[in-house]
């Protein structure tokens, strides 16, 4: 196993082809590592030399003096081979590569790789990338960026371990505007030392990460994969999106990064195998996290829909009971107050509907009731709030946040909502995650509650047969 830890928290980078210009790759590195809040050393390299954004600039890696303990090279493919030579010639022994150029770039590019792997081997070099977009670390004390990517994902223990920089970037686009916790990004391009099965490797060893998610096409050695991703699911999720599920999909991430190709069958039995979530589509990445994020051990498949319309119940509990939640019926003696304080309009079963007319005080007493008796029916309480005009939501929403670390929650809020992001802000600093609509909060609270089963499979021995994916390495 490599030291990984140079690429997460160096205390020195040297950024070889460093630029003053913003819209370079160089500069936006260099701007980057400042934006993020980097605490370490940092020298630029550019044989002009001069100062940039700041940083007194080297003329090359022999002028840097002390060895930085992570060089991040941003040059043109071509003079990449030139920049190792002297890496190692001066004790740069850990190469963040961002250019493209490599394997991936014909018969130029081929050679140009396997002259790379040769130098990296006879010096003892360890290499992440090339053609990535690099790596984004920001935990509490120590925060870290070194790419080119556009924007720094919020912070947070969620981690995302990506073949596709774009995925990346929307990523962090999606975590921001929706407020979803990722704190670490990586794009690993070509792989040529540090692959996916790599970096999950070392992020389930950290103690600040909490899941991670990993948008795949291509695993060079399915059975060291299951392996790793097995070890890390007995102590966090591990949500995994396959590329290429569709022959067509297949095809199209074989040109992108030499996948070979495998089918829905083999992708589902693979995930299952790995005790990894399976998720199909980068919008149900996204909820996992969402949801993981307030909830990092997921929970039970046992769900209380409790709504003010009827709608809204019926589409949440089919979205619920196709995402394998349950529904148990309301516990006695809760079904019988509920009769007794409600109006005689409001159904009382599971789902409730308490009317469009309800106002704090009903749902208070309906909350306060689910949580008194349904402690032992119930893994969690999904909320549902269409906001009708005669009804003040804000009182609402006080009283929904009060006891919320008694049972997990989530809460979908619907209708025209003059209060919307501070409602969704009250609620989900209580630790209630809040949705725009009924069917993305039970898509979410099924993704979670798939974990517990998958933790418990992990933690018995690994299956004695090949893996139902086939890899790149045959």
């Amino acid at each position: 196993m490599r030291d990984l830890r140079p690429f997460y928290a160096p205390s020195s980078v040297a950024v070889v082809g460093a630029a003053e210009r913003a819209t370079s790759s160089g500069g936006a590195v260099l701007q980057n590592l400042q934006i993020s809040g980097y605490p370490g050393r940092i020298v630029p390299v550019n044989p002009k030399g001069g100062e940039m954004f700041g940083f007194k600039a080297a003329t090359s890696l022999a002028q840097v003096g002390e060895p930085c303990e992570l060089a991040v090279i941003v040059i043109r493919p071509d003079l990449i081979p030139a920049a190792i030579e002297e890496a190692a010639a001066t004790g740069h022994k850990n190469l963040l590569i961002l250019p493209g150029g490599f394997a991936e770039a014909g018969a130029e590019g081929k050679a140009r790789d396997a002259a790379v792997r040769a130098l990296a081997s006879a010096k003892g070099l360890t290499i992440a990338g090339p053609n990535c977009a690099g790596i984004i670390s920001l935990k509490a004390g120590f925060r870290f960026g070194a790419t080119f990517l556009r924007d720094m994902p919020p912070g947070g223990g969620l981690a995302l371990v990506s073949q596709s920089g774009a995925l990346a970037e929307e990523v962090i686009a999606a975590a921001n505007d929706h407020k979803i916790g990722f704190g670490t990004i990586v794009t690993v391009g070509n792989a040529m030392h540090l692959g996916v099965e790599d970096h999950l490797e070392y992020l389930g060893q950290q103690d600040e990460c909490s899941a991670v998610f990993l948008y795949v096409e291509s695993i060079e050695d399915p059975t060291r994969f299951r392996r790793i991703a097995r070890s890390v699911a007995r102590d966090k999720p591990v949500v995994l999106l396959l590329g290429g599920r569709t022959a067509i999909g297949g095809s199209a991430a074989a040109a992108h990064t030499g996948a070979v190709p495998n089918d829905e069958p083999a992708q589902s039995a693979f995930a299952d195998e790995c005790c990894a979530l399976r998720v199909t589509s980068l919008r149900r990445l996204m909820l996992a996290a969402k949801g993981f994020g307030f909830f990092p051990q997921g929970f039970g498949r046992r769900a209380l829909i409790l709504s003010n319309s009827g709608g809204p119940g019926v589409l949440a509990t089919d979205a619920a009971t196709v995402e394998g939640l349950e529904l148990p019926a309301l516990p006695a003696a809760m079904a019988a107050e509920l009769k007794a304080k409600l109006p005689g309009e409001a159904s009382v079963a599971n789902p409730l509907d308490l009317l469009a007319d309800a106002r704090e005080d009903r749902f208070g007493m309906t909350l306060d009731l689910a949580l008194a008796h349904g402690a032992g029916t119930y893994d969690a309480i999904l909320g549902i709030h269409v906001v009708p005009f005669m009804v003040d939501a804000d009182p609402v929403v006080a009283r929904l946040t009060q006891d919320a670390a008694k049972l997990p929650r989530m809460h979908a809020m619907m209708g025209t909502l003059p209060d919307k992001a501070a409602w969704f802000a009250r609620l989900e600093a209580a630790g209630i995650p809040a949705f725009n609509d009924v069917e993305a909060m039970a898509e979410c609270a099924g993704l979670l509650a798939r974990y517990p089963a998958l933790k418990q499979s992990a933690a018995a021995p690994e299956p004695n047969r090949p893996p139902a994916l086939k890899g790149r390495g045959g």
